[in-house]
């Protein structure tokens, strides 16, 4: 068994170079994050939101660490990602056939009380996991609830039914 310790604690990039990377992508992230993510305090986070987050942080990461890519290259992609990221919500919000694709209207679970199995077949949620986010909510039983609706952005909304 033989461990290079060197390998596993000796810098393979100068210490300042490495605190500068990461300065470097850490603020260009964090301009280009709060630019971008403006719905993040309305806790409104949809699918391309979470992709951008993954692709940012798979094309930081070899700026950062010195792998072959210089911290310019790692904020052009960056940048890429962000401005498709951008470009696809303006598109959604300038024609409704895309806002369609891109964030899916609210499907019917439940009307009227009575769980609409084939929506919610398509959603792949069973009963179980219906009740369970309608005892999160605070009701007690699915008859208190006119309508139940998963949400574009995988959230369920429920309207009570009124007494």
């Amino acid at each position: 068994m033989n461990i290079d310790w060197q390998a596993i604690f000796v810098p393979s990039a100068p210490i300042l170079e490495t605190v500068i990377r990461g300065t470097v992508m850490y603020l260009v992230l964090f301009v280009i994050l709060r630019l971008t993510f403006k719905r993040i305090g309305s806790g409104s986070i949809g699918l391309g939101d979470v992709l951008m987050i993954a692709l940012v942080a798979a094309a930081s990461q070899n700026a950062m660490a010195r792998e072959h890519v210089s911290v310019t290259d790692g904020i052009i992609l960056v940048a890429t990602i962000s401005g498709w990221s951008y470009a696809l919500d303006w598109l959604g919000t300038r024609w409704p056939r895309f806002q369609r694709f891109y964030n899916p209207p609210a499907l019917l679970l439940v009307k009227n009380g009575r769980f609409l199995h084939k929506n919610m077949r398509q959603e792949l949620i069973t009963e179980d996991e219906l009740l369970s986010h309608l005892h999160h909510a605070g009701l007690e039983d699915i008859r208190q609830v006119r309508e139940a609706y998963m949400e574009g952005d995988g959230t369920i909304t429920f309207i009570r039914r009124r007494e």
